[in-house]
């Protein structure tokens, strides 16, 4: 008979302000080895600072935490703790009571760091016997205070789509230009979960890629907080340069000229930055040039290409209907850096069921 999808919640204590750790080691150890049992698991992280690599990318970096941390400490470099953020800005956090502004982490660069890098909060792998599984923490501890997280696993053996609809994102004129699709399209959520009661679909994920011919844009599932994706983050894509030229070694000279000047500055700067991750790999340096060549060349371009789809968890775990479940302050976000084709992003949306 064949098995059924099992779904299990773990609570994360992050040891450090930025921490790995194993995830796959912990289901095993806590759940009796259930993923022996089946072909893939869904890791799904709840937190828009905390996330997960594609199993490629992990591959990439031989599944090995002594390489995942200075590729991180690299991203780290980019965007350092405490630069002129305009997130931690607290004073002009409207949503916030003035007790929340005392005790809100600063943490815009945890945020930058998890878009630029590739993390996602959910990613599907082939299960491996002893191979890690880590779940990446950007902003664990806050002022002594350890921040309690939590991450799903879904083990399955089979997929299949059970549904697939096309939404039409309008966009601004701007060329950089960010969008809520949580906020602004929750016309689209709904006939999504419509679809999901209808077929009875317990278990799954929905999948959120731009189109194939739409270019200069990606996606991402964080918070959409104003100042960080209106000013922050649209300031990285104009110079990415940014905050490590406000608080490098390396200071930039002549800051006014960055704009039309960003490839030639990030060819000589992100050299510095990525030292200590290069000299980190020693004989295998090769493995990190060859991820972060194009990164170099192309900075701002890259920034969020590796994301050309996200994908979001179906599940009945929390009230018995197979729904999407996603953390508090997560988002599915779509950010331009050009402007679109007649003013219109259009995305693929495919609805699967696991079995």
């Amino acid at each position: 008979m064949a098995l059924s999808p099992v779904e299990v919640s773990l609570e994360i204590a992050p040891s450090s302000r930025f921490d790995i750790i194993d995830v796959s080691k912990r289901v095993t150890q806590e759940f009796d080895g259930i993923l022996q049992n089946y072909k893939k698991s869904l890791y799904c992280s709840f937190h828009t600072t905390a996330g997960y690599f594609e199993q490629s990318l992990a591959a990439r970096l031989q599944h090995n935490k002594e390489n995942v941390d200075p590729f991180i400490s690299a991203f780290r470099g980019l965007f350092p703790e405490d630069a002129d953020y305009h997130h931690d800005q607290m004073q002009f956090r409207s949503e916030l009571t003035e007790e929340q502004k005392i005790n809100e982490p600063k943490n815009a660069d945890s945020h930058l760091i998890y878009i630029s890098s590739g993390l996602k909060n959910c990613v599907t792998y082939t299960n491996q016997p002893d191979q890690p599984v880590y779940f990446i923490e950007l902003d664990g501890v806050y002022k002594g205070q350890v921040r309690s997280r939590k991450t799903n696993v879904l083990a399955f053996n089979n997929e299949k789509t059970a549904a697939k609809m096309k939404i039409e994102v309008p966009v601004s004129n701007h060329p950089i230009d960010s969008i809520n699709l949580n906020k602004q399209h929750t016309e689209h959520f709904e006939q999504i979960n419509d679809v999901l009661r209808e077929k009875g679909i317990q278990k799954g994920r929905v999948n959120i890629a731009l189109s194939h011919n739409e270019t200069h844009a990606g996606l991402t599932v964080n918070e959409y907080e104003t100042l960080l994706m209106r000013h922050d983050l649209a300031e990285v894509l104009n110079n990415p340069l940014k905050f490590v030229a406000q608080q490098g070694k390396h200071m930039l000279l002549d800051i006014k000229a960055i704009p039309s000047k960003t490839r030639n500055y990030a060819k000589y700067d992100l050299v510095h930055v990525f030292n200590g991750l290069i000299d980190a790999f020693r004989v295998r340096s090769s493995v990190v040039e060859k991820i972060l060549s194009k990164f170099i060349a192309y900075p701002a371009a890259r920034f969020l290409r590796m994301k050309r789809g996200v994908s979001m968890l179906v599940s009945n775990q929390e009230n018995g209907v197979g729904q999407i479940v996603h953390g508090t302050y997560q988002s599915p976000i779509l950010v331009q850096w050009d402007n679109a084709q007649n003013g219109v992003r259009m995305l693929d949306v495919e609805i699967t069921e696991f079995q």
